[in-house]
């Protein structure tokens, strides 16, 4: 997609929620304009299931959302904002749609449980009816189904449109003509079998977001779909209402490359990024229609500059000494992704492998003379081939050839899967690698230029697989494993790799410039796992290895002398304790949650479906009485030695996201420091609690005082607090974004600077546009060590430059001494330009 004048100059996340409607996110317009914003970026504002906080959870394509104020709210507040010069960007989710109960909130899956696969909504579903005779699992009982008859009943429902089948809040139809058969046959009778919540592991037979069952895939690659579920939002586009679009998961979908063209032919070609997380030395497909990524990419290199890799090398000895945990539940990387891979795709994705299994045999069936494979053998191939895909999943299209990078990769994964495992499973790997390239498969060669339809269908579901395995073995596993600085186990980043050279940014920076300057970019969003500012400040540990190790192995003593209860692990202690530092101030209400999702999600000892009571509650004493108690002062003296580096970090980090090429996405209230932990934690409504910005008071008032303080920095006062720095920093960068896009828009320029001299590393720095300049300073506390700048310098470009923070004036050589004596970043523009 190419950029265009539409492009913004930024955008500001806002979390809608009943807790913070369309209205309270008019109330903010006019501090957001004068903070330098070009845009809104609202998370989903169609019809969600009822008191949801995030919106993902869509039950109606065609209503904007009633408890946050309805279309007319939101066209007032698109009113609202254009009056201040504001425009919306829509987060929109095209993946999935939402199980709720009761189930008649999503209409069209009602009328598919109501009349099975005749239905007309049948289609919209990605269900693989052949599993279950023609029907749909529904896996939401609290006991096996003979148990639950007793919690059963018929009732007359007017919201449901009359007699319904009830289980406490659910609502399901029944199919004309049942409703009095006595309840054992009317429960066989339906198009849906109801059962045990746990089958849905292994018996689930429609496609899933994750493995989250009541998040249920929508078939958008079908035009009629598409249409259907997008004609609310294009509408809203049409109207003016919204200027742009954040897709949801695209790596969910049958054909992402297909389903962004029709979305831009759709939409006018919108400026619109993607929810897709990429792996070094990966890049966005060249045929994906869109300005780029929401900036997953972006924030693990700017992460990796602030990341010293001999001292995280120093910090990974000792997190194994410390916590005695094997290589492969969490010891080292590779062996820890390996093993959670495992069990991921062994237990959690059984379902959807026995539906490629069954796939896989029906395709097979279709080639005459093909040897026979066993259902398990088959399937054992497909799980090999699963763990061995490196990135999020291939993008091949049934009916076209597969580009040579899939090609190539799942070669390579099926040569890997071949060495380390027994000869017979080779000939069983080469049909699952051919059959996910598109290049296996019997029948009529007018289904596909691969074969059969079953074999078109295999290859869209190994890739969504793929993508599901790759989340909830990294995302939702190995990151809480493998623990020795959490700032590495981060949505986008790789602890593989967890450094940035200087030279490695300017090349993915001038790559970007090239290939899709109006990508997004970000540092924290609703789905990181601690915010920005807090990733941070632990990055300081890797310049501080021996201090770390100091600290946390006095912890156990020091809490023992106290008389707070012991960790139920060393792995939980270090993770819990860091999490602490993380925090700087441990309260329990916070801290408590973030650690018992932390274990449950690591999946060691205790999980979200099969708990560990006796476990959890040594979690959760220990956090309340350790790091939120007795040792809670500890915590804040440790952090205390970190901060004038965790300070150079916060302020080097932010400036550069707003200065490099592609489009800052600013995530609600991150323009002040912001230390949150994984969701809610980080999604509570803009100016709340966990937010904190100026304080916790009521919404009005600080969003009053947040405006009072942007104001008098505007008028030129000095800010009196690091707080205050990092906004002056933050609005100096937007409004300057804003007001030259020549400089920062997407036909800018980007010209990296060296520094001279022996800090020179220490100094990453670059020119935007010919007329404004970035520097700032990375490993602070190295650079100490090693005696400050010295005599290190900068050149500049020709002519006399002004920092616009600091408010010096430079030309020529300048010494990085004098540039950055007062604070850790610059940036400057011609004197006769700015």
């Amino acid at each position: 997609m190419t950029a265009n004048s539409l492009t913004p100059s930024s955008t500001y996340r806002v979390q809608l929620q009943p807790g913070f409607t369309f209205a309270d996110a008019a109330a903010a317009v006019p501090y957001l304009a004068e903070l330098g914003v070009s845009h809104l970026h609202l998370s989903p504002v169609l019809e969600a299931v009822p008191g949801s906080t995030h919106g993902y959870d869509v039950v109606d394509h065609s209503r904007v959302r009633t408890e946050l104020g309805g279309e007319q709210g939101l066209r007032e507040l698109s009113r609202t904002a254009g009056e201040h010069g504001l425009g919306l960007i829509l987060d929109i989710v095209p993946n999935h749609m939402a199980v709720p109960a009761p189930e008649h909130l999503n209409a069209p899956l009602w009328e598919v449980l109501r009349e099975g696969p005749s239905s007309p909504y049948a289609s919209w579903f990605d269900i693989d009816w052949a599993a279950l005779d023609g029907k749909v699992l529904l896996p939401v009982l609290g006991e096996p189904l003979p148990d639950a008859l007793g919690s059963l009943s018929v009732v007359r429902d007017q919201a449901a449109g009359g007699a319904a089948l009830a289980y406490y809040e659910h609502r399901f139809p029944l199919r004309p003509g049942t409703e009095d058969l006595p309840l054992p046959e009317l429960a066989e009778a339906q198009h849906y079998r109801l059962a045990y919540w746990r089958a849905a592991r292994t018996e689930l037979n429609y496609r899933r977001f994750f493995t989250i069952s009541d998040l249920i895939a929508v078939r958008v690659e079908s035009p009629e779909i598409f249409e259907a579920t997008h004609a609310t939002v294009l509408r809203l586009l049409r109207d003016g209402v919204a200027d742009g679009l954040r897709i949801d998961h695209p790596d969910g979908l049958a054909d992402p490359a297909g389903y962004l063209r029709r979305l831009a032919e759709a939409s006018g070609g919108r400026w619109t990024v993607v929810e897709k997380i990429l792996q070094r030395g990966e890049w966005l497909p060249a045929d994906w229609e869109c300005a780029g990524t929401t900036g997953y990419d972006a924030l693990d290199r700017i992460d990796g500059l602030f990341t010293d890799p001999a001292g995280t090398a120093e910090i990974a000895d000792f997190y194994r000494e410390f916590t005695g945990i094997e290589d492969d539940r969490g010891g080292r990387w590779a062996p820890t992704v390996r093993r959670a891979a495992y069990r991921v795709v062994s237990r959690d994705l059984s379902a959807e492998v026995s539906r490629l299994e069954r796939t896989a045999q029906r395709a097979l069936a279709a080639i005459p003379g093909s040897p026979p494979y066993g259902p398990e053998l088959l399937a054992d191939a497909i799980r090999e081939l699963l763990l061995r895909v490196p990135v999020y999943r291939p993008y091949v299209v049934p009916g076209v050839p597969a580009t040579a990078e899939d090609t190539a990769m799942l070669e390579r994964a099926a040569a890997e899967a071949r060495r380390e495992r027994a000869p017979e499973l080779a000939t069983a790997l080469d049909f699952v690698r051919d059959l996910a390239l598109g290049r296996a498969g019997g029948g009529p060669a007018d289904d596909t230029v691969g074969g059969s339809a079953d074999a078109a269908d295999f290859v869209a579901r190994f890739a969504q697989v793929a993508s599901a395995l790759h989340a909830k073995s990294v995302e939702d596993a190995a990151f809480y494993r493998y623990v020795p600085l959490l700032p590495l186990c981060e949505v986008g980043r790789d602890p593989g790799e967890p450094a940035t050279t200087p030279e490695e940014f300017h090349a993915y920076c001038e790559r970007v410039r090239r290939e899709r300057p109006a990508t997004g970019t970000a540092l924290s969003t609703h789905d990181t796992k601690h915010s920005a500012d807090l990733r941070l400040r632990l990055a300081v540990l890797s310049e501080l290895p021996g201090a770390w190790r100091e600290w946390l192995a006095a912890r156990p003593q020091r809490g023992a002398a106290l008389g707070c209860p012991p960790g139920p692990d060393r792995h939980t202690e270090y993770t819990v304790f860091q999490t602490g530092v993380g925090l700087g101030s441990c309260r329990p209400e916070r801290l408590v949650p973030a650690a018992l999702k932390a274990v449950r999600e690591a999946g060691l000892h205790t999980t979200w479906t099969e708990q560990d009571e006796a476990y959890e509650k040594a979690v959760a004493d220990f956090t309340d009485q350790g790091p939120c108690g007795v040792q809670n002062d500890d915590v804040g003296a440790f952090v205390a030695t970190l901060r004038p580096y965790e300070e150079a970090n916060v302020l080097g980090a932010a400036l550069l996201h707003l200065t490099m090429p592609g489009v800052p996405d600013v995530y609600q209230g991150t323009e002040w420091p912001v230390r949150t932990l994984v969701d809610p934690d980080n999604r509570a409504p803009m100016n709340g609690p966990a937010v904190g910005a100026p304080g916790e008071a009521a919404r009005g008032s600080v969003l009053d005082a947040a405006h009072g303080t942007l104001r008098r920095l505007l008028e030129g006062a000095a800010p009196d607090s690091f707080d205050e720095a990092k906004l002056r920093l933050t609005t100096t960068a937007l409004r300057l974004r804003r007001e030259h896009p020549e400089w920062y828009g997407p036909a800018a320029s980007y010209e990296a600077l060296a520094a001279r001299g022996p800090a020179a590393d220490h100094c990453t720095a670059y020119l935007r546009g010919g007329g404004a300049l970035t520097a700032v300073t990375r490993l602070s506390r190295r650079l100490e060590e090693a005696g400050g700048w010295r005599d290190t310098v900068l050149p500049l470009p020709p002519g006399r430059w002004q920092d616009l923070l600091g408010g010096g004036s430079y030309e020529g050589l300048v010494p990085l001494a004098e540039l950055l004596a007062d604070s850790p970043v610059a940036l400057l523009t011609e004197v006769t330009r700015s």
